[in-house]
């Protein structure tokens, strides 16, 4: 394939925040699973998920449900171990919102994401000799379904949630790159594109554990933090401090060009 010989790097994508915009499906069903299950006592805001995930632990999003819910029982008073939540019951909730409510069929929230990227985006990648491909926590249907269904895309590589442990780990990031990798003969460069702190640390965990390569981490600001000029600085502040060599307000941004200027 020429396109390997020839290649000149290899870009991975996250997809939630990066190639879609999950604030009002991901991030609504989070906020409605906690609000559920604290009995409409307590509806997270979109800055107290932001904070929960500057924590760099929390890209698993029914997790990161279940650890608000635990959080507001504790200022309460009341500990981990009396309140005894079941996590597939959050899960269920969660999905039944996501998802929706019909096994077969996508008729949640998930329905309704809009795009942050464009096919033509990803066809000049190509042209310019750029290999890339998608590691994400999302679940495989739902990353398949934005990127398949919406995008278009023939059997992208993708490892999502079923097949690595959850960011910051890097074992997913590098089964990425070993597909990617196929028949190049040298050591490219890689640029991980993410939206969150754990995204970052992803990176710099990959960076220590295989120091022959070059890990480049690229920091995506998700459109809910645009929406106020303070809320975008602290943002893209907590993504450089994470290790993002550069943040971008969109994906489109990083063009071969600009891979190029972060290579050299």
């Amino acid at each position: 394939m020429t396109q390997q010989t020839s290649a000149k790097a290899i870009v991975v994508f996250d997809i939630d925040g990066v190639v879609r915009d999950v604030s009002g499906s991901y991030r609504r069903a989070i906020a409605d699973t906690v609000e559920y299950f604290t009995t409409q006592a307590y509806r997270p805001t979109p800055l107290d998920i932001d904070q929960l995930k500057s924590e760099g632990l929390w890209n698993n999003d029914w997790e990161a449900s279940q650890e608000l819910i635990y959080r507001y029982f504790e200022t309460q008073g009341q500990t981990r171990e009396q309140l005894q939540l079941d996590y597939n019951t959050i899960v269920g909730f969660f999905q039944s919102r996501y998802r929706g409510s019909d096994s077969n069929n996508f008729t949640g929230y998930i329905c309704n994401e809009p795009l942050l990227l464009q096919p033509s985006y990803l066809e000049q990648l190509t042209q310019a000799g750029i290999v890339w491909g998608f590691f994400s926590g999302a679940t495989r249907a739902s990353a398949n379904y934005v990127l398949e269904k919406r995008l278009g895309l023939e059997s992208p590589v993708l490892i999502a949630m079923e097949d690595a442990p959850g960011k910051p780990d890097p074992t997913g990031l590098f089964a990425t790159v070993r597909q990617l990798d196929n028949g190049i003969e040298q050591k490219l460069a890689i640029v991980y594109v993410g939206d969150t702190v754990a995204d970052m640390y992803t990176i710099a965990k990959a960076r220590g554990l295989d120091s022959a390569r070059t890990w480049i981490g690229v920091g995506v600001l998700p459109p809910h933090v645009q929406e106020t000029a303070a809320r975008r600085d602290a943002y893209s502040e907590t993504l450089q401090k994470a290790g993002a060599a550069v943040v971008l307000n969109n994906v489109q941004e990083l063009t071969p060009r600009q891979i190029q200027k972060l290579m050299s």
